[in-house]
C-alpha cells in the first residue's frame, strides 16, 4: 500500500490502521471480521486481535458488504462516479471494479449468500437499483425508484432472485426473473400497517369499486378527476384523509422459510410473506398467570435497577429492535434496551427470552459463518460475543471507542508504543509493530489534546474543564492516572514538550500560555503563564541545546485579514532553578525574562513551524501556499516590523493547512482538509512523498507527529475515526541514518533522567479524583476578601487567592477607615432620604438623585433611555403594521368602492336598511360584457331567422291571465327562473334556460346574470339614496322645529331635554376615517411654540368679544326697555306691575284714597296674571302641536324605511335567484371540467397501458423464442440418454445372464449424494442442498461415483476390463441423465417466465378492458350532461308542498293544464270579492257616521278660537316695529339691508384689525431682530472683557512680581487723592438715594386724582 513516490524517489505506506465505525461490521469466516474505518476496510482476528487493512485509494469508503461463503468484500468509494470495488480474503486481491451509471454516491450494496450476485443502490440524482454478476463484471439488470431513500438491502439466503428493498416507511420485494441470458427486476411493494398496528384494506382510488350517479349532482368520479389530476398522479393520488401513516422499519432479517422478520419504531415485530407480498403483525403470547407475575416482578428489578444506573428503563412489551439476526433455533433481536432477546415464533404469536444485558445501547446483531458464536455491536464501539449454543454471558471482544480520534503520540523512547486519545477522553495504547491494542483508561471527561512526554514514560491529557491529566504508562498493558492539575477554566487546546521533556507547555483559550514542570520529580509543578494579545492559532517549540534555551514561536489571529503575527520568546532553565524570580505575585512570567520578539509576515497563516535557523514555514490560509520566511534577530518586541516570504511553494491540498517539523528538522509534513499528506524537505520544500490516509469527506487530517527516530508518523483524521502508522518503504539511506543518529544522541542523553524520572513515576500513587469538584468555585466575603471555600480551585484561583490574602493583610487599616467612611456616608444617605420623605411632593427629589455612583446611573439612565428607545422603535413599527392593515382594508372595502355600504335608520325603531356595496368594475369585465351581450344578440338574430314564421301571439284571454307573469319583454317569469326584471333587471340580456348546452353559452350566461344582479343593486341603491335625502330632510326640519320649542321653554322657564335625532357612523360611515379631536383623551402635546401662539390667539378672541359686547347704545337700550323699543306679546310674562309705596304701611293707617288705589292695584295684577296664565296656556298648545308634527313626520319616514326594507328583501331574494342559477351553471361547468379531466386521465392509462402492452409483448415473443431455442436442445439430451441405454444393452449383450441382470441392476442403481458437506457440522439454516449449476452437480454425481467404481463392487466372474467397459458406460448414462435435469430445470424455469409474462399480459388486457368501459361510459354521461339540463322555475306560493328541506323526486309528476287551476282560483276569488264589497260598504257607512261627529266637534272648536282671536285683536297694542312692519312693503329687504350694513362695518373693523395685526407683528420681527443683534454685539463684548480681564491679569502678576520699591511718592499720593474722593462720591450717593426715596413715598400719598397735573 506505498503511495506517492516523490522527486527523490521516497514513498510512505501504511504500517497498520486502527478505529472503529459502528455502522456496518461482517464476518468474512468463520474467525475474521472486516468493518469500514475511514478510506480503510479493516480485517480483524477475533482471536489474536491483529488487523489487516485494504486501502480506498480514492478517498473515503462508501457502502460496504461483504460475504463469508464467498470470501469476497464490495465497497464502493465516494467520488463523483464512483466505482464498487470487489476483494478476496484472505488475500487482499482486487478481483474487480463495476462501473455504473452512479454520478455522487452509492448507498447500499448487498452480496448474495450463494452466486457471484451484487445488490447496489445509487443516491442522488439516480435512485437506482442495480444488480451485477460481479465474476464476470456484468450489469444484469436495474430499475428507477425517483426520490426513494433506502436504509437497507438484502438478498434472501435461500433464493438470490429475491432482494428486500427497505426505506424509512415502506418496504419493497424485488424479484429477479430470468429467462436465458436476460434478468428483468419486478417490483412488489409490501403494504404496512398503520402506527397503531393494523392493516387497512387497499382502495382502488382511479377505478372506484362502485358508484353513486345522482341525477342532480351528476356522475361520482374519482378524487383524482376531481382535483383535476392527469397521468401519472391522478393513478398514485392518496387524499390526505385517506392517508394513514405507516411503521418505520428498523431491522430485517430472512428466515430460512423465505420470509422476512421485521422490527419497527413503533415497537411492533412484522412478518413478511416473501411469495404472497402479505404483512402479519406478531403477537406476544401471553404466559400463564403465575410467570406473568414473576416477569412483572424480574422487569420491576431490572426497571429499578437501570434507574440507579442513570439509564433510562427498558420496555419488554414494545422494544424498539435496531438488530436481527436469525438461527434455526429462532429469532435474536436488540436495540436502545440494551437486552439480547431470543424470539421463539410460532404460527403468529411469539415467546422472549433474555439472554444478554451489556448495558450499552445494540446498533448490530452479527452470526459467524457457522452460527456458532453472536457478535453485539453497541454505539460506543464495544464488541460483544454471545454464544447460543452454551447460552452464558457475553463476552467483551473489542472494547475500541465509536467516537474520533483526537490526537497521538509516540511513547518514549519512540520505537515501541505510541498513545492515543479520543474526543470522549479514552486513552489507548498500541504497539507500534503492529497496530496491536495493548491497552486503554477512560478519563470521564471531554479531551481537548494530548502529549508523550520525552523525558519519561508519562502522558499528558488537556481536558475542556481547563485540567492537564498525567498518566502513567511505564507498563503499557496498564496505564493509570498519576495526577491531575487544574491549570484554569480555559480549555487546553494543545501540548507541547520539549525534545528535552523539561516543560510542558499548555495551550489555552484567550492568548492564555501555561508553562509546566514536565517532571514528575517534580510532580509537574506550574511555573507559571503569559498572556498574549489575541487568539492563538499555533505553537511551535525549539529546543537550543547549545545555550541551554527553548524558543516557542506563537502565531496569532490579529484583525488584519491579509497579515500574521508572530511572537517568539525564551525558556530558560532558570525558570524552573529560580522560579519565584521569573514570576510575579499572579504567576505571570517577566517579560524580562521571556525576551520577546513580534513579527509581522506578509500572509495570512494558519499554521507555522520554526528551524533552529530561524527559518519559518506557514502555511497559508487564504490560498494553498507554503511559504519560507527568514527572521532577523534584530527585531525588537516594541516595533514589529512587515517579513516578506522568500519563498513560496504551491500546495496540491485545499483547505486550511496544519504543518508538523520532524525531531531532526529535516523533513516537513503538511495536511490539509483534503486528507492528503505531504512530506517535504525542508532545505529546498521538495515534496518526498505523499499518502491519501484520509479523504475531505471524513473532516481531513487532525493532527500528525514523527517518531523520535523518523521511521513512524502517526495521522488520525477529522472525523473518520480512523488512526493511520505510515512508515518510511523508498528513502535515501543518508537520510535515515540522519534520523537514527539524532534519535540515537538525544536517547543517550535522555536516557539517565528517563530512568530516573520513570522510576518517580512508578512509585506515584494512583490519583483519585472527585470530578465535582472542578464545578465548584471559590468565593471572598464582602467585608475583608478571605476565601471560604477552596476545593476544586484552579491553580490560577490559588495564585489569585493567595495575592488578594497579602493584600488584605498589607492594606488592613486602610480597609477599616474606608469602611467606616462609608458607613457615615449610609447614614448620612439614608437620614437624607428620611427627610426627603418628609417634604412635600413637590419638593421630593426622585431616588436616583442620592445615588453617588454617577458611572452607575449613567449607565441605568443609558440603558432606561435605550429601553425607551426600543419601546419607541417598537410602537412605531406597531403603528406602522397596523397603518398598512388599515390601508389594505381601507382600499378593499372603501376606495375600491363606487357605491360605500351604509345604512338608514327608523328614528322610532331600531330598523336600519343597508344599500348593496359596488365595486367599480374594470375595463376587462366592461369588455368581457360587451362580448358576451354581443354573442347574445347574434344568437337572437339568428334565432329571429329561424322562427320568423312559426311566432305565434298570446289570446287576449290568456294575456289577462298571465299578466301577472310576463314581464316587460314577453317572457314568462316562471320560464325566467327569477322576479328580476320587477327589481331594476333587464332579463331580455339572458339566453333561455333551455338553450344553454354548450359550454360557452353557459359562460356568457353567468356573465349576463352577474349584470343583471348588478342592475337589481343599483335600482335599489337609487330609491335608497332618495330615502337618505329625505331623512337629511326630516331631520333639519326637527331641528328647526327644535329652535321653536326651545324659545317656548324659555318662556315658560322649563328645562326639558328635547330630542334631537342625527346621524349615525352607520348611515355617514365616512366619519370613521376621520378622528375628531373629541374622541382624543389623552391631552394634545404642545411645544413652547405652539403654547405662545394658541395663548395669544385665546387673548385676541377674548379682546374681540369684549369690543362687540361693549356697545353704549345696546348697554343702555338693556337698562332701560329690556333691549327693544316697543312692548311684544311674549314679553308679558316679564311685565310685573310696581306695588304702592304705601304697603309698607299697616293697613289701618291706610287713607281712603289708598284704599282705592289698593283695588286698582290688585285688579291689575289679577288681570296680568290672567293673561300671564293664558299666554303659558298658548305656549303649552303650541309646543304639543310642534311634537305631535315632528312624532308624524318621522313616524311616516319611518314606514317609508319600512317599505324600503322590503323592497330590499324582494331584491335580495332576486339577487339569490339569480345566483342559483349562477351556482348551476358554475357546477355544470365545473362537472364538465372534471368529465374532460376523467377523459384525458383515461387516454392517458390507455396510452400508458398500450406501451406497457407492447413491451409485454416483446417480452413474450422473446421468452416464447427463448423456450423455443431451450426445447431443441432437451429433446437431444433426451434422445441422447434414451440412445445410451439402448446401446448398453447391445453393448453387453453377449454377457451371461445372470450377469447380465446383475449388470443391468447395477446401471439402474444410483449413488446417495449428501444434501451439502458442509451439513455435517454447521447450525446455518440457510445451507441447501442443491448446486448452483451444472458443473457443480456433475462434480458432485462424479465423486459419489467414485465409490461405486471400486472393484469390490465388481460381480463375481465378471473379468476387469468388462468391469471398466461397464463403469464408464454407467458414468455416460449418468452424465447424460444429469444433463437432462439440468435442462428440464432450464425449460422450467423459461416456461415459468413465459407463463407470468403471458399473465401479466392477460392483466394488462383486463385493465385495457376496463379503462375502455370507463370512457365509454363516460362519454355517455358527459352526453348526458349537455342534453339534461338544470332550469330553474318560479313557482308561486301554495303550489308546491314541501315536506321537508330535501328536493322532492318530480320522475311520477303528473302536468295538467294551468286553465283548469287558474279557472278555479278566479271562482274563489270572485266569491272573496263580494264578500269584501260587503264589509266594504258596511265600513264606509260606519265611517261616515263617525266623520259627521268629528266634523260638528270640530266646528265647534273652530267658533271659540275665533272668538279668542277677536278678543286678541281688539286688545293688541301696535309698536314702532309693528307700525313698521305694517307699513313697509318689503319688510325683509329692509330687515336685509340692515343686516348688510352691519356686516358691511364689520368686515371695515375686521381689515382695519388685520392691519394693525400685521404692523405690530412687523415691530415684533424688528424687535427680535435687534435683539439678536444686540445679544451679539454682547458676545463680542463679552470675549473682549474676557480678553481684558486676562491682560489685566497678566498685568496685576507682573506688578506683583516687579519691585515696588522705585514707585514715586507722587504717585502715591496721587493714588490717595482718588480713594478718599471715591469714598466721598460714595457717601453723596448714599444721602442722594435716601432723598429720593423720601420724595417718593410723598408723592404716593397725594391724591391720586392730582397725579396727572404731577
Amino acid at each position: 500500500m506505498a503511495e506517492g513516490p516523490g522527486a527523490e524517489g521516497a514513498t510512505l505506506e501504511v504500517s497498520w490502521v486502527q478505529g472503529f465505525s459502528n455502522k456496518n461490521l461482517a464476518f468474512i469466516n468463520n474467525e475474521t471480521v472486516c468493518y469500514p474505518c475511514g478510506n480503510y476496510i479493516l480485517f480483524l482476528d477475533i482471536k489474536t486481535k491483529k488487523t489487516r487493512a485494504v486501502q480506498c485509494q480514492n478517498g473515503q469508503v462508501g457502502a460496504f458488504a461483504a460475504s463469508a461463503s464467498s470470501q469476497v468484500v464490495a465497497f464502493s468509494d465516494r467520488r463523483l462516479n464512483p466505482l464498487i470495488h470487489i476483494y478476496t480474503f484472505p488475500e487482499l486481491r482486487k478481483l474487480t471494479e463495476l462501473k455504473g451509471d452512479a454520478q455522487l454516491d452509492y448507498t447500499l450494496l448487498a452480496l448474495s449468500f450463494k452466486g457471484p450476485y451484487l445488490a447496489s443502490y445509487s443516491s442522488i440524482p439516480e435512485f437506482v437499483l442495480s444488480v451485477w454478476n460481479w465474476q464476470e463484471n456484468i450489469l444484469l439488470c436495474s430499475e428507477h425508484q425517483p426520490g426513494l431513500t433506502g436504509t437497507s438491502l438484502s438478498f434472501n439466503p435461500m433464493n438470490w432472485q429475491q432482494l428486500c428493498f427497505v426505506a424509512e416507511s415502506s418496504v419493497t420485494i424485488w424479484c429477479i426473473e430470468k429467462s436465458k441470458h436476460e434478468h428483468l427486476l419486478i417490483r412488489h411493494p409490501v403494504k404496512l400497517p398503520d402506527e397503531q398496528g393494523v392493516m387497512s384494506a387497499q382502495e382502488d382510488l382511479f377505478f372506484p369499486p362502485s358508484r353513486k350517479d345522482d341525477p342532480y349532482y351528476g356522475p361520482d368520479l374519482p378524487i383524482s378527476a376531481i382535483g383535476g389530476l392527469e397521468g401519472d398522479e391522478a393513478e398514485t393520488f392518496v387524499p390526505r384523509n385517506c392517508i394513514k401513516t405507516s411503521v418505520h422499519p428498523t431491522a430485517h432479517c430472512w428466515t430460512a422459510a423465505s420470509e422476512i422478520y421485521m422490527g419497527c419504531k413503533e415497537g411492533y415485530v412484522l412478518a413478511i410473506d416473501a411469495e404472497q407480498y402479505s404483512v402479519s403483525v406478531l403477537q406476544q403470547k401471553s404466559p400463564p398467570e403465575f410467570m406473568q407475575k414473576i416477569a412483572d416482578v424480574v422487569s420491576y428489578a431490572r426497571s429499578e435497577v437501570q434507574k440507579k444506573k442513570g439509564r433510562k428503563p427498558s420496555n419488554l412489551q414494545k422494544p424498539v429492535l435496531l438488530a436481527m439476526a436469525f438461527c434455526k433455533e429462532g429469532l435474536y433481536a436488540a436495540g436502545h434496551e440494551s437486552i439480547l432477546i431470543f424470539y421463539h415464533i410460532k404460527d403468529l404469536q411469539y415467546e422472549i427470552k433474555i439472554c444478554a444485558d451489556i448495558s450499552e445501547p445494540i446498533s448490530s446483531l452479527v452470526f459467524s459463518p457457522d452460527y456458532t458464536s453472536l457478535l453485539l455491536v453497541t454505539d460506543q464501539g464495544t464488541v460483544y460475543s454471545y454464544r447460543p449454543a452454551h447460552s452464558g454471558e457475553a463476552v467483551k471482544l473489542l472494547d475500541a471507542s465509536g467516537s474520533c480520534f483526537l490526537a497521538a503520540d509516540f511513547l518514549t523512547p519512540g520505537n515501541n508504543y505510541c498513545v492515543s486519545v479520543t474526543i470522549t477522553g479514552e486513552v489507548q495504547v498500541w504497539s507500534l509493530e503492529d497496530g496491536t491494542f495493548l491497552s486503554k483508561i477512560n478519563l470521564d471527561t471531554e479531551a481537548t489534546s494530548m502529549a508523550c512526554s520525552p523525558s519519561s514514560k508519562s502522558v499528558a491529557v488537556g481536558t475542556q474543564g481547563g485540567q492537564i491529566c498525567f498518566l502513567d504508562v511505564t507498563k503499557a498493558e496498564a496505564p493509570r492516572v498519576v495526577h491531575k492539575t487544574f491549570l484554569s477554566k480555559l480549555p487546553v487546546l494543545s501540548l507541547h514538550y520539549d525534545q528535552m521533556g523539561q516543560f510542558l507547555i499548555a495551550r489555552a483559550t484567550e492568548g492564555h500560555i501555561f508553562i509546566l514542570d514536565a517532571r514528575p520529580s517534580k510532580l509537574f509543578q506550574v511555573l507559571g503563564y503569559i498572556v498574549l494579545e489575541g487568539e492563538v492559532l499555533h505553537l511551535c517549540v525549539t529546543p537550543d541545546l547549545k545555550h541551554d534555551l527553548v524558543k516557542v514561536m506563537v502565531l496569532l489571529n490579529v484583525a488584519e485579514d491579509q497579515q500574521a503575527r508572530l511572537e517568539i520568546f525564551h525558556l530558560t532553565s532558570a525558570m524552573i532553578t529560580d522560579n519565584e524570580n521569573c514570576v510575579n505575585e499572579q504567576g505571570i512570567f517577566n517579560a524580562s525574562d521571556l525576551k520577546k520578539k513580534q513579527y509581522d509576515v506578509d500572509y495570512p497563516l494558519c499554521s507555522a513551524v520554526r528551524l533552529k535557523n530561524n527559518t519559518v514555514y506557514g502555511y497559508c490560509s487564504c490560498a494553498p501556499l507554503i511559504c519560507q520566511y527568514q527572521l532577523s534577530e534584530v527585531t525588537t518586541f516594541g516595533g514589529p516590523t512587515i517579513f516578506s516570504s522568500e519563498l513560496t511553494v504551491p500546495s496540491k491540498q485545499f483547505g486550511s493547512g496544519l504543518l508538523c517539523l520532524s525531531p531532526n528538522s529535516q523533513w516537513l509534513a503538511a495536511a490539509a482538509k483534503d486528507g492528503v499528506l505531504f512530506i517535504y524537505n525542508t532545505s529546498t520544500l521538495d515534496a518526498l512523498a505523499q499518502n491519501h490516509c484520509h479523504s475531505y469527506q471524513g473532516g481531513g487530517i487532525r493532527s500528525m507527529i514523527f517518531s523520535l527516530d523518523g521511521n513512524f508518523i502517526l495521522v488520525n483524521g477529522e472525523n473518520d475515526c480512523a488512526l493511520v502508522c505510515l512508515k518510511w518503504k523508498e528513502t535515501k539511506k543518508t537520510e535515515v541514518e540522519k534520523a537514527a543518529h539524532y534519535w540515537q544522541s538525544l536517547h543517550d542523553i535522555l536516557n539517565k533522567s528517563i530512568s530516573a524520572e520513570d522510576s518517580v513515576l512508578k512509585s506515584m500513587a494512583e490519583w483519585n479524583f472527585d470530578p465535582e469538584s472542578t464545578s465548584r468555585s471559590f468565593s471572598v466575603t464582602e467585608e475583608d476578601g478571605d476565601v471560604t471555600d477552596t476545593d476544586g480551585m484552579t491553580w490560577m484561583g490559588q495564585k489569585i487567592q493567595k495575592v488578594m490574602r497579602e493584600e488584605t493583610l498589607r492594606f488592613a487599616n486602610q480597609k477599616k477607615e474606608v469602611q467606616m467612611g462609608i458607613r457615615k456616608l449610609r447614614e448620612t444617605i439614608q437620614k437624607m432620604l428620611h427627610e426627603n420623605e418628609q417634604v412635600p411632593d413637590i419638593e421630593k427629589l426622585e431616588h436616583r438623585e442620592f445615588n453617588l455612583d454617577l458611572e452607575e446611573q449613567e449607565q441605568v439612565q443609558a440603558e432606561a433611555e435605550e429601553d425607551v428607545a426600543r419601546a419607541k422603535r417598537e410602537i412605531e413599527m406597531e403603528i406602522l403594521s397596523y397603518r398598512y392593515l388599515q390601508d389594505l382594508i381601507k382600499f378593499e372595502c372603501w376606495d375600491n368602492m363606487c357605491v360605500k355600504e351604509r345604512a338608514v335608520k327608523c328614528f322610532h325603531m331600531d330598523f336600519a336598511v343597508r344599500n348593496f356595496p359596488l365595486k367599480e368594475r374594470s375595463k376587462e369585465e366592461l369588455e368581457t360584457l360587451k362580448e358576451a351581450l354581443q354573442l347574445k344578440r347574434t344568437a337572437d338574430l339568428q334565432a329571429q331567422k329561424k322562427n320568423l314564421d312559426s311566432e305565434i301571439g298570446l289570446s287576449e284571454e290568456e294575456g289577462e291571465g298571465a299578466a301577472w307573469e310576463v314581464a316587460d319583454h314577453g317572457a314568462p317569469l316562471c320560464l325566467n327562473g327569477s322576479l328580476s326584471s320587477q327589481y331594476g333587471g333587464d332579463t331580455s340580456i339572458l339566453y333561455h334556460q333551455c338553450d344553454l348546452h354548450t359550454k360557452e353559452q353557459k359562460l356568457n350566461q353567468t356573465i349576463l346574470l352577474k349584470e343583471v344582479i348588478y342592475k337589481v343593486k343599483a335600482a335599489f341603491n337609487e330609491e335608497f339614496d332618495i330615502i337618505v335625502q329625505k331623512k337629511e330632510q326630516e331631520i333639519a326640519r326637527v331641528k328647526e322645529r327644535n329652535l321653536k320649542i326651545q324659545e317656548i321653554l324659555e318662556q315658560l322657564d322649563l328645562q326639558v331635554e328635547l330630542w334631537e335625532p342625527d346621524f349615525t357612523d352607520d348611515e355617514i360611515p365616512e366619519r370613521v376615517l376621520t378622528v375628531q379631536d373629541s374622541e382624543i383623551k389623552a391631552e394634545k402635546y404642545m411645544t413652547e411654540e405652539e403654547k405662545e401662539q394658541a395663548e395669544m390667539l385665546a387673548k385676541l378672541e377674548k379682546e374681540r368679544r369684549l369690543a362687540a359686547t361693549d356697545d353704549d347704545r345696546l348697554r343702555a337700550l338693556e337698562e332701560m326697555m329690556g333691549g327693544v323699543l316697543e312692548l311684544r306679546r311674549e314679553d308679558i310674562l316679564k311685565m310685573d306691575i310696581p306695588p304702592p309705596d304705601f304697603l309698607s304701611k299697616p293697613e289701618d293707617l291706610w287713607t281712603e284714597e289708598e284704599k282705592k288705589v289698593f283695588e286698582e292695584y290688585e285688579k291689575k295684577v289679577n288681570e296680568l296674571n290672567e293673561e300671564k296664565e293664558d299666554y303659558r296656556q298658548f305656549l303649552r298648545n303650541e309646543w304639543k302641536k310642534i311634537e305631535a308634527s315632528i312624532k308624524e313626520t318621522t313616524q311616516n319616514f319611518d314606514e317609508l324605511v319600512r317599505k324600503l326594507s322590503v323592497k330590499k328583501l324582494k331584491s335580495q331574494m332576486v339577487i339569490y335567484q339569480e345566483e342559483l342559477k349562477i351556482i348551476n351553471l358554475i357546477y355544470t361547468l365545473l362537472l364538465d371540467e372534471e368529465l374532460d379531466t376523467r377523459e384525458a386521465g383515461l387516454h392517458k392509462f390507455l396510452m400508458k397501458k398500450k406501451k406497457e402492452k407492447v413491451k409485454g409483448a416483446r417480452k413474450i415473443l422473446a421468452a416464447k423464442q427463448a423456450v423455443e431455442a431451450c426445447t431443441g436442445p432437451y429433446k437431444e439430451a433426451l434422445h441422447e440418454e434414451k440412445n445410451l441405454e439402448h446401446g448398453f444393452i447391445k453393448q453387453f449383450a453377449h454377457t451371461p445372464g445372470s450377469l447380465f441382470e446383475e449388470l443391468l441392476q447395477l446401471y439402474k442403481h444410483r449413488p446417495e449424494i449428501p444434501d451439502t458437506e458442509i451439513l455435517l457440522d454447521t447450525a446455518n439454516p440457510y445451507v441447501k442442498g442443491s448446486p448452483e449449476d451444472y458443473q457443480g452437480a456433475v462434480s458432485l454425481l462424479m465423486k459419489a461415483m467414485d465409490e461405486l467404481d471400486r472393484p469390490e463392487h465388481m460381480p463375481s466372474g465378471l473379468d476387469r476390463s468388462t468391469w471398466e467397459r461397464f463403469c464408464l458406460a454407467r458414468r455416460n448414462k449418468m452424465e447424460s441423465e444429469e444433463l437432462v435435469k439440468w435442462k428440464t430445470l432450464a425449460l422450467a424455469e423459461m416456461q415459468g417466465c413465459l407463463h407470468r409474462r403471458t399473465e401479466e399480459n392477460d392483466k394488462m388486457k383486463s385493465e385495457l378492458e376496463k379503462a375502455f368501459q370507463e370512457l365509454t361510459w363516460l362519454k355517455e354521461e358527459k352526453m348526458k350532461l349537455q342534453q339534461n339540463l338544470i332550469v330553474q322555475f318560479l313557482l308561486k306560493q301554495g303550489q308546491v308542498e314541501l315536506d321537508g328541506t330535501r328536493i322532492p323526486e318530480y320522475s311520477d309528476a303528473v302536468l295538467i293544464d294551468r286553465s283548469v287551476v287558474e279557472e278555479l282560483n278566479r271562482t274563489v276569488a270572485a266569491q272573496g270579492e263580494k264578500k269584501i264589497n260587503a264589509m266594504v260598504e258596511f265600513k264606509d257607512f260606519s265611517k261616515g257616521i263617525i266623520q259627521l261627529e268629528w266634523e260638528h266637534k270640530k266646528m265647534k272648536m273652530q267658533i271659540q278660537d275665533l272668538k279668542e282671536k277677536a278678543r286678541d285683536i281688539v286688545i293688541l297694542p301696535i309698536s314702532k316695529d309693528c307700525q313698521l312692519f305694517l307699513t313697509v312693503h318689503n319688510y325683509d329687504t329692509h330687515t336685509a339691508q340692515q343686516l348688510a350694513g352691519m356686516e358691511q362695518s364689520l368686515s371695515v373693523m375686521d381689515k382695519l384689525h388685520k392691519k394693525n395685526l400685521k404692523n405690530h407683528q412687523k415691530k415684533v420681527r424688528e424687535l427680535k431682530k435687534c435683539i439678536c443683534l444686540k445679544e451679539q454685539e454682547n458676545y463680542e463684548l463679552s470675549l473682549q472683557l474676557k480678553e481684558m480681564l486676562v491682560s489685566v491679569s497678566e498685568r496685576m502678576h507682573i506688578f506683583e512680581a516687579a519691585d515696588t520699591r522705585d514707585i514715586s511718592e507722587k504717585t502715591t499720593r496721587q493714588r490717595y487723592r482718588e480713594i478718599v474722593k471715591q469714598k466721598y462720591l460714595r457717601n453723596l450717593i448714599k444721602e442722594q438715594e435716601k432723598q429720593l426715596a423720601l420724595l417718593q413715598s410723598k408723592l404716593e400719598s397725594w391724591n391720586p386724582g392730582t397725579l396727572h397735573i404731577v
